[in-house]
């Protein structure tokens, strides 16, 4: 019997309806093996070319940096400035302004909710005089170049519900990333690296008690090979990529070439698209063991440019070695850059904890703006530095004592985008006087995903999969291009 009519026996209900919704199945493999020599296969073909039909329109950006702030950077300390507040220091927020607002567990149950001003002062900085804290002298250099969103504004109010909205459209795990969604349908431009690349870092102190959960960058129900690949600080950049002693490239290349072969086979006979990935990863592997050395060498970075991202760049896993390397990843073709820094949770470190990440932050993340820019990057390139929250204009814990902070606010927060297509030196949306509620202008999360995918040229409400019996899309069933903001 021709293996190919015995199919049924070996497909899963779940593979045999997902293969006949995603058309996913021989003739994506067959491309792959019609080719002579796997080691041959361009990487857009091995992890996915762009969909049929995308982008949708002419793309202002073809790639993104999402420089991740867990934890959620205090907007009321940072970026909205709001001068009246000083004059009511320490006076209880009206009952009015807070009254319909989701509060965390942390606070709801507070008897007193005194206001507390900005920490430290703020100060106009660059041509377009924006106002930004004093704390980030080098964000305010360039801000000329940012777009600030200050009318964010989201249900969550946890850091783990509120991180999986933001990055993958639903507050439960189990969906599609940004990264995957971006992968799936424009494919790749790298040729020896993942289409989507994720970089971690925290706080020295460690002050910050969130996970970096590996469904922020998973591919949920669509093909694993979509998935982000995380590089590590420590030991091996991406585990199990050395060969075992005394295997060479042309073994390996051999090796590689029969397990190919032994996976078509059982592709042919199962159609399972995970049988696909297993392959294109393989060969990925494969490209990643001669460029990943390369591309963590700094050794030929000039003096000036290291100089530029701050003196934690020489530190392997810091924050600012990860900005570097998303410039260096960024000019390698990836699609999409994922950095994920912890430490922003300030409940009770306020004082202090907050002028450290804004050390360990500003100077990198300015840095990679300029660098992108005199590169000829940044018109290309989106940058996004964002949170899944806002904090708190009340004080949580006792002012008079060292350890106070604020807690998590989803009714207004702030977030500024670079390059890409967002018009630069502006501020798009106004909060109310307590930095509590948006009054103009409003931007929902789904609103900046879709927003996100418009100026990659993605239409949100067409790039979809079927899932389940319906069809998913990042925005669910919501989201609307905010034109404010474009360029």
């Amino acid at each position: 019997m021709n293996p190919l009519s015995e199919n049924h026996l070996y497909l899963t209900r779940r593979q045999f309806f997902g293969r006949t919704a995603t058309g996913i199945g021989t003739a994506a493999l067959a491309s792959l093996l019609t080719r002579p020599g796997f080691g041959a296969i361009t990487n857009g073909t091995a992890r996915g070319a762009a969909l049929p039909g995308l982008p949708h329109f002419a793309p202002k950006a073809r790639r993104v940096i999402l420089l991740w702030q867990g934890g959620a950077p205090s907007q009321v300390d940072l970026f909205d400035h709001k001068p009246l507040l000083e004059k009511m220091r320490l006076q209880e927020l009206p009952e009015s302004v807070r009254s319909s607002a989701r509060l965390s567990t942390m606070t709801s149950g507070q008897k007193k909710f005194p206001i507390l001003p900005s920490i430290k002062p703020f100060k106009q900085y660059a041509k377009c005089g924006r106002w930004l804290s004093e704390l980030l002298p080098h964000t305010g250099a360039i801000s000329d170049e940012l777009c600030f969103i200050h009318s964010m504004h989201t249900e969550s109010v946890n850091h783990a519900p509120g991180v999986t909205f933001c990055l993958t459209g639903s507050p439960i795990p189990g969906r599609p990333s940004m990264g995957a969604w971006l992968t799936y349908g424009l494919g790749s431009d790298a040729e020896d690296l993942p289409a989507f690349v994720v970089l971690t870092s925290a706080d020295q102190q460690k002050t910050c008690g969130q996970l970096f959960y590996e469904h922020y960058w998973g591919s949920g129900f669509i093909p694993s090979k979509f998935q982000g690949v995380r590089l590590r600080s420590e030991g091996e950049p991406v585990l199990y990529l050395n060969d075992a002693p005394g295997l060479d490239r042309a073994q390996k290349r051999a090796l590689l070439d029969d397990i190919a072969a032994m996976n078509a086979h059982q592709f042919e006979k199962q159609a399972d698209p995970e049988i696909e990935t297993r392959i294109a990863q393989y060969e990925m592997a494969f490209k990643m063991q001669a460029s990943v050395p390369g591309l963590l060498d700094l050794t030929k970075e000039s003096p000036h440019v290291l100089e530029r991202y701050g003196p934690d760049v020489h530190r392997a896993g810091s924050y600012a070695r990860n900005c570097l390397l998303a410039r260096r990843l960024a000019e390698r073709g990836v699609r999409f850059i994922q950095l994920m820094h912890s430490g922003w949770d300030q409940h009770n470190n306020l004082p202090t904890q907050l002028a450290i990440q804004c050390q360990d932050t500003d100077q990198p993340s300015a840095a990679l703006v300029r660098d992108l820019k005199e590169r000829g990057l940044l018109e290309d390139t989106l940058v996004i530095f964002a949170g899944e929250f806002g904090r708190t204009v009340f004080v949580q814990g006792d002012v008079t004592r060292p350890a106070y902070g604020r807690d998590h606010l989803g009714t207004a927060y702030t977030i500024w985008m670079a390059g890409g297509g967002v018009k630069p030196g502006i501020a798009y949306g106004s909060t109310d006087d307590f930095s509590y509620r948006v009054v103009n202008d409003p931007v929902h999360v789904h609103d900046w995903q879709a927003t996100v995918l418009h100026l990659l040229g993605i239409d949100h409400e067409r790039l979809t999969y079927r899932f389940q019996g319906r069809q998913f899309r990042l925005t669910d069933v919501h989201g609307k291009v905010v034109k404010g903001v474009l360029a």
